[in-house]
């Protein structure tokens, strides 16, 4: 089979209240994308569009999307797999592609949070674990991920400041990146003043700082087979290696101690299939929708040994100018979650990165670089590496 390469990345500003219609705000990061791959409308010939339906009050919106942005009579697909949906799109893509049903496709991400109250997104968030014998308990996101930090606590010796350095790397970076919905310094000092917004408890031992925030978005990656990559873009990147899982629905089923299975073995399934090892890669994206979730993170993908994450970021190996730069676009925790877009906003900031163009972001001279995109509290894993 021939190589599939990412042409065309786009994204709007991530933001706590969209004033326009779920149109215009797709219309944003299909119209970034489509200048970026320099190419027309009639040369895409399918799109997927992603996001978690929940949040949706447009019934199917694919039809609605491919009829505002052209992309009729060609068809369209609708997606979703939680938080994951926009890098289940690109892996989506990458099959129809390779199965010579097209050549190229767009992969459509996005969500408009703000169209239902904060309670009502949290009640929603809570329908995605097992509505039988779980989310009735009340449980939500930041309980979940509460019960993982503590079982890493427990477990390895973290500490709630070690969680609180993950966030201050985050506004580090999210103050330049113009696409954040969060672009305020973060300093450890705030997580022990109770004058602080960022020391209010949320779920022990997890902290307003510790959580990103909903936001409204969308994100766009035109992708294509060898021949119309390299007949389209100078700069395509290439798919080099993608992995995917899932796990039990229920926490009852696994084991807190172990951080994100899914996570480890799409991540050993990526490496295996790009050829490479934790070792290779020079930037990477992971999902951090809690400090937590990027330090088990950093451990799941092999950048550090079980319990040994809070030694990178204590080391600022994380940062920019460290040995495995993460989330140097700020993260979900800057840039904020609008649930169907993020992956595609990941991979965004990869692509930017291997071709040297993402500014007072970028990395030194990357050649390989990583995606880390979890669906829910650890159910859906995509892990998908990338190359210049």
């Amino acid at each position: 089979m021939g190589k599939v390469g990412i042409i065309g990345v786009g994204q709007s500003a991530f933001v706590r209240g969209y004033p326009g219609s779920i149109r215009e705000l797709v219309f944003e990061g299909f119209k970034e994308a489509m200048k970026d791959a320099d190419i027309a409308v009639k040369d895409i010939d399918a799109s997927i569009v992603c996001s978690a339906p929940e949040y949706d009050k447009q019934r199917s919106p694919a039809g609605v999307f491919a009829e505002y942005l052209g992309l009729t009579p060609q068809p369209t697909f609708y997606l979703e797999s939680l938080c994951s949906s926009s890098s289940t799109g690109l892996k989506t893509a990458y099959a129809l592609i390779q199965s010579g049903l097209h050549d190229v496709v767009a992969v459509i991400g996005f969500q408009k949070m703000s169209e239902i109250s904060s309670a009502e997104s949290q009640e929603r968030m809570g329908r995605g674990a097992d509505i039988q014998w779980e989310s009735p308990f009340g449980t939500m996101m930041p309980a979940y991920y509460a019960m993982y930090a503590r079982a890493h606590m427990e477990k390895y010796g973290t500490s709630p400041e070690d969680l609180a350095l993950i966030r201050v790397k985050a506004a580090t970076y999210g103050q330049i990146n113009e696409k954040a919905v969060y672009r305020k310094p973060v300093t450890l000092e705030q997580f022990s003043d109770p004058e602080s917004p960022m020391s209010g408890p949320v779920a022990s031992p997890l902290r307003v700082g510790d959580c990103c925030a909903n936001a409204d978005g969308s994100s766009c990656l035109i992708v294509a087979n060898e021949e119309k990559a390299k007949a389209f873009s100078k700069k395509p990147v290439w798919i080099l290696g993608i992995g995917a899982a899932s796990t039990a629905v229920n926490l009852a089923g696994r084991d807190l101690f172990t951080g994100l299975t899914v996570a480890e073995q799409a991540g050993e399934q990526a490496y295996k299939m790009a050829g490479v090892t934790p070792k290779d890669i020079h930037v990477a994206e992971v999902h951090d929708c809690f400090t937590i979730a990027e330090m088990m993170a950093y451990e799941n993908l092999g950048f550090a040994k079980p319990g040994e994450g809070k030694e990178l970021i204590r080391a600022k190996e994380t940062y920019k100018e460290g040995s495995i730069p993460i989330n140097v676009d700020g993260g979900l925790l800057s840039k904020g979650h609008p649930i169907g877009a993020t992956g595609g906003s990941q991979i965004r900031t990869i692509v930017l990165q291997l071709r040297g163009e993402a500014g007072d972001m970028q990395v030194k001279d990357p050649e390989i670089g990583l995606v880390h995109n979890i669906g829910g509290v650890g159910l859906y894993g995509n892990v998908t590496i990338l190359g210049r």
